[in-house]
């Protein structure tokens, strides 16, 4: 069910990206990924996968692996991934950060350190790193949309849709930077914006069930309630299709936390961990 599938998800955690990473992980949530782009944007990290779905196994299984070689780079990064996905955020910010002090060119620690950053809600210092793990002269589509949900995070609207826009000029049309630029819009409560752009990022082939639910988020808060259930219900079997439409309802009637709403939704959505 999408509903337990978010459940697990929300510190798998798209927000993404994003945002709040609005990402509907959007946030950019992209559950980009155990695994997954945070609506929220995934950075793209190829990730191995423990034996076990568990995301506790997965903690054990790492944390062995860390212990015994602490200096190793990928070890370091797929350790924090595992409590990223298990939801130890603060956990996760201190096993990269210090992998970062040892390793401190390395790109793919500082991309997975700044979603780390973005997990536990320091949004300023993830956009910070997330800008040091890529570079003007080659930027990482991912990044891009990945710091736009931090940016969005702090109000910083148009700033962050500048970054989406880098971000589809590298891949257009990519429907997880779509999901996260149409959350941006929910965020700043330009709705039929939301709308039109969500559209464009549902209609792709590639688009994911996030996005779905983003499209009716953004439905719904205009008070298309009936149309937004339909399509969150469209193609699921019947017991599935009622818990989507209770979880929808249930977002749309706290509007006044759409932004705390808008977070949760971009982590399993934008993409995470990525």
């Amino acid at each position: 069910m999408l509903q337990q599938w978010l459940q697990h998800c929300r510190f798998a955690r798209l927000l993404a990206s994003t945002a709040s990473s609005a990402m509907v992980a959007l946030a950019l949530c992209s559950c980009q990924t155990a695994g997954t782009p945070d609506i929220t944007g995934s950075l793209g990290e190829k990730t191995e996968v423990s034996r076990e779905a568990d995301p506790r196994r997965d903690v054990e299984f790492y944390r062995d692996r860390f212990r015994a070689n602490p200096s190793e780079a990928d070890t370091a990064l797929q350790y924090g991934r595992a409590l990223r996905t298990a939801g130890q955020r603060s956990q996760a910010v201190a096993v990269l950060e210090q992998a970062t002090i040892a390793h401190p060119g390395n790109k793919a620690l500082l991309a997975g350190y700044g979603r780390a950053l973005a997990d536990n809600g320091n949004f300023q210092q993830a956009f910070d790193v997330l800008s040091r793990a890529h570079t003007p002269d080659d930027p990482d589509w991912r990044i891009l949309s990945a710091q736009g949900t931090a940016l969005d995070q702090l109000g910083r609207h148009d700033e962050a849709r500048q970054y989406y826009a880098s971000a589809l000029k590298i891949a257009p049309e990519e429907p997880s930077v779509l999901s996260n630029l149409g959350l941006s819009y929910v965020l700043s409560k330009d709705l039929a914006k939301a709308e039109e752009t969500l559209r464009r990022a549902h209609s792709r082939a590639d688009a994911d069930q996030r996005v779905r639910l983003n499209l009716a988020l953004a439905i719904g808060l205009q008070g298309r309630l009936a149309e937004a259930e339909n399509l969150v219900k469209a193609d699921r079997p019947a017991e599935e299709a009622a818990a989507n439409a209770t979880y929808l309802r249930r977002l749309l009637s706290r509007k006044e936390n759409v932004r705390a709403d808008v977070d949760r939704i971009r982590a399993t959505a934008v993409g995470r961990p990525e």
